[in-house]
């Protein structure tokens, strides 16, 4: 091992569970100002790379970029979170009018052009993943509120699943392409919908699992995957067999394991997390979590995981606290 590793050289020694130089970091945020055409979005992605020399880097698509094909508006505001303005399902019939979408026209031909940008513009010195959200996570989007989801999917499985069969052909097709555009893997995200809070287990079994597996199984071999868990309470034990490279999650939410205690739960894949989101990180001292990456640091050796944040960050963070993270990985 050279003194200093390449970020491909981190990565992959990580995955392997080998030692590195230091520990790999990453952290990710919206730019919605610049989310709404392919090119600002890729100059987003890139300008926040050069600025921190990521280890890798987590695509920050559209907020509502998976659901726009099928019928979700959205209003922007500038830097603010954008407005949903339109749902597609009001009733329980309209889940039977979903359609496949194309990948030639349209949301996601724009974010497919933004992934040939990206790689384009990193040249291939880190791994970038394009992140896809789980097929019962996109579902949950198209509807008024989470509630009147989950109450269809209760009292309405035939026409959810009929929904969720659309959206894992679509996806699958997608997460392809994305591949093909040059990036390493996907970060394939939950949402709201492996936890306690909004399933029971079984029902994310039976509603869940399936679609999952059915869109990951139907990849190419790649690199890095990720599967991130997200919110408390979440099922990482139930899930710490999907065929991913590694698991990411809010290591402090409540009722989740600790960052040791997942990497115990997934066995050889890495782990990565251990800093907190949302106002915790915002309004943190910038000592604090230097502090407390030291703290992770001593904790977790220098095998098998990676430094990040528990969820997407504010935008509004201040950047010396973006800043004291990737500081305090060297």
């Amino acid at each position: 091992m050279s003194d200093r590793m390449t970020h491909w050289e981190r990565i992959r020694a990580t995955l392997k569970g080998q030692a590195t130089d230091r520990t790999p970091v990453s952290m990710w945020r919206h730019f919605y100002e610049k989310e709404t055409t392919p090119e600002s979005l890729a100059e987003a992605m890139l300008g926040f790379q050069s600025r921190f020399d990521w280890d890798f880097m987590k695509v920050n698509p559209r907020a509502s970029y998976h659901v726009e094909g099928w019928g979700v508006k959205v209003a922007y505001h500038g830097s603010e979170h954008p407005k949903v303005t339109q749902y597609p399902i009001k009733d329980p019939a309209d889940w039977m009018k979903l359609e496949v979408l194309p990948l030639n026209s349209g949301v996601l031909k724009e974010h497919l052009d933004s992934l040939e940008l990206i790689a384009g513009g990193l040249k291939g010195q880190a791994p970038f993943l394009m992140t896809i959200f789980t097929p019962l996570a996109i579902a949950g989007r198209m509807t008024p509120s989470e509630d009147v989801f989950v109450q269809h999917l209760r009292e309405h499985a035939d026409k959810v699943k009929h929904a969720l069969d659309v959206i894992t052909e679509t996806f699958a097709h997608f997460a392809r392409a994305s591949l093909e555009r040059g990036a390493s893997g996907l970060y394939y995200a939950t949402t709201s919908f492996a936890t306690s809070d909004r399933l029971t287990l079984e029902e994310h079994r039976t509603l869940g699992r399936p679609y999952d597996l059915r869109l990951l199984n139907a990849l190419p071999p790649a690199e890095f995957h990720i599967l991130h868990v997200c919110r408390d309470n979440s099922f990482l034990a139930a899930l710490a067999d999907y065929p991913v490279h590694a698991f990411s999650w809010d290591a402090g939410g409540r009722g989740n394991p600790s960052l040791a205690e997942g990497k115990t739960l997934v066995g050889n894949r890495a782990v990565i997390g251990g800093i907190p989101y949302q106002k915790d990180f915002a309004e943190a001292n910038p000592q604090t979590l230097k502090t407390r990456v030291a703290s992770l640091r001593a904790a977790m050796g220098r095998r098998g995981w990676m430094l990040g944040t528990g969820c997407t960050f504010p935008p509004e963070t201040p950047e010396e606290n973006v800043r004291a993270v990737r500081e305090a990985a060297n």
